[in-house]
């Protein structure tokens, strides 16, 4: 490991998992270059949400054949009384 340290840092990952509840600005993930961002999230490195709501996954495939996976947030519905 880097610096002489045992194990690798605790901080980097995913922070969330599919169909968990989130609020707006909330960190989705830290440091994965295998997610991108998607509908309703922003970032590069650390990916967080711009709206409240639900976290869902999806896979596309670039023009170069290769699959890239999104995360996005399901807005939650405002309801009226």
């Amino acid at each position: 490991m880097a610096g002489g340290k045992a194990r690798p840092k605790k901080d980097w990952g995913m922070k969330v998992s599919e169909g968990k509840p989130v609020k707006q600005a909330e960190i989705l993930c830290r440091r994965y270059n295998v997610y991108k961002a998607g509908i309703n999230v922003r970032g590069e490195g650390t990916l967080f949400a711009l709206c409240s709501g639900t976290v869902y996954f999806t896979k596309k495939k670039t023009s170069h054949g290769r699959v890239r996976t999104f995360i996005n947030i399901k807005p939650e519905v405002k309801r009226s009384k």
